[in-house]
């Protein structure tokens, strides 16, 4: 017996079973049902294997009012899904020609050749809908197969299965009914706190249920989603507002964005509201704080460049750090890292100069400085200064290296805002 209006993922790809790639693709389709309200109860993964595949789209038949597929869609012998999910209902495939003709336009475009493999990608099951892709050459499918079961398919790249989500899933799934009122969701983000801490603060405004409020821990970073349901947009606005007012108001300047900001696109909006810039000088993030920067559209107004200088000689050479600085107190200490940071701004004309030295690890820690010693330089318009900061010696390097790319930034974030 089909269950209601329950909806399940299917993720398939062997690469997925194995670990080759992190399914990301269900969190973020678990994120858009919940903002839909369409009620997602399980999600799976299954490897390249027809059978296997057969038993878990029946499965989920018997189950769930709808299943999601990503992943399979492809023109190689191992892209099985269409395959798969036609022999599961016992339809068999017809090509469509109009889609046989879009992949051939697309791949020329590219000013490539369509290969004949490709031609499998214009079979669908008899009487299935196309679920066009507007980036790539695999299209998916929305197909009812028995009555009161519906099935999506989407192709495993990310930005081809999130294009035609938007803009054919969604209204899609709206007009079946399936999405369940209106909801307005906020994702609030903070540095600096645990998750712990947190939540014991705001544990009466964890326990609402309408707006909901949930926690999130990531490296370093901590998320409170706000979830308001309502009859109108309007309506769940209104009860996601005071909410979030009263998170803000409670954790200060400790909130440092919402839903798509970064530490970085905030630097650098607080940078552009002063008119100031910015130069990095970076040891052992290896250029992350830069790479963080630069990934932010625009970056290029506010933030001047930066120096990765490992080797002491850079250090001396392009930043100007003394020599005697460097036999005197080691690359990892505080004098370093404010010189390096000088030498930031100096070099460049900067107004800001972030510089990060330190022993990510595994190896090359001492009694006095230990894997997982950083230290952090901020030079300014009215000085400089710097702080060492033990992230510990049993995190991994590169968790140890996301900490102190966001820690530099935020500290120079806190020194922007105005009456700090």
């Amino acid at each position: 017996m089909v269950a209601n209006s329950s909806c399940e993922i299917l993720c398939i790809g062997t690469e997925l079973l194995l670990g080759n790639i992190t399914n990301g693709n269900a969190r973020w389709l678990a994120e858009q049902l919940a903002a839909l309200g369409v009620p997602h109860l399980r999600q799976g993964v299954v490897g390249d294997n027809r059978e296997r595949l057969i038993q878990a789209v029946r499965a989920a038949a018997g189950r769930c009012r709808l299943l999601i597929t990503t992943g399979g869609l492809g023109p190689t012998p191992d892209d099985l899904s269409t395959e798969a999910i036609a022999a599961a209902f016992g339809v068999p495939l017809v090509e469509h020609p109009e889609i046989w003709a879009d992949i051939q336009a697309k791949v020329s475009a590219r000013g490539g050749v369509c290969p004949p493999s490709n031609r499998k990608q214009a079979l669908l099951p008899e009487g299935a809908e196309v679920l066009p892709n507007p980036c790539g050459t695999a299209p998916g499918m929305i197909w009812s197969p028995q009555p009161g079961f519906t099935v999506l398919t989407f192709p495993g790249v990310p930005r081809e299965m999130r294009a035609m989500w938007e803009a054919t899933a969604v209204p899609w799934l709206t007009a079946a009914g399936l999405a369940q009122g209106v909801f307005a969701s906020r994702m609030l983000r903070f540095w600096g706190e645990s998750e712990a801490a947190l939540a014991e603060q705001m544990a009466d405004l964890l326990a609402l249920e309408n707006p909901t409020v949930a926690p999130y821990a990531g490296s370093g970073e901590v998320k409170l989603r706000i979830t308001a349901r309502a009859d109108s947009q309007a309506a769940a606005n209104a009860l996601l507002a005071p909410v979030e007012a009263e998170l803000r108001a409670r954790t200060g300047n400790s909130c440092y964005g919402s839903n798509d900001d970064s530490l970085a696109s905030v630097v650098l909006a607080l940078l552009r509201s002063r008119a100031e810039s910015l130069a990095v000088a970076e040891s052992c993030t290896g250029g992350g704080i830069g790479a963080a920067l630069a990934a932010v559209p625009g970056a290029s107004d506010v933030f001047l460049g930066g120096v990765i200088a490992y080797a002491n000689s850079v250090k001396q050479t392009l930043l100007g750090v003394p020599a005697e600085t460097l036999a005197s107190h080691g690359a990892v200490s505080d004098p370093v890292a404010i010189a390096m940071a000088e030498g930031a701004r100096q070099a460049t004309g900067a107004h800001w100069g972030i510089a990060v030295t330190g022993v990510a690890g595994p190896g090359g820690g001492s009694a006095e400085k230990p894997v997982g010693l950083v230290h952090i330089a901020i030079a300014g318009p009215a000085g400089s200064s710097s702080e060492g900061l033990r992230f510990g010696a049993n995190r991994d390097r590169h968790l140890i290296q996301t900490l102190t790319c966001g820690e530099a930034l935020n500290r120079l974030r806190l020194k922007l805002i105005p009456g700090i």
